[in-house]
């Protein structure tokens, strides 16, 4: 079975998407975390 794993790393967010071979969802995850400053206003 032919899987295709999309992932998408956003600025508060990593997603993964898992496809089969008729572009159907087989399975998807998301992970919030929170963003990181030097400074304020960075």
């Amino acid at each position: 079975m032919t899987q295709i794993l999309a992932i998408d790393q956003g600025t508060t967010s990593s997603r993964a998407i898992i496809f089969d071979s008729d572009l159907q969802v087989v399975a998807q995850a998301q992970e919030e975390f929170p963003q990181h400053f030097p400074r304020s206003g960075w």
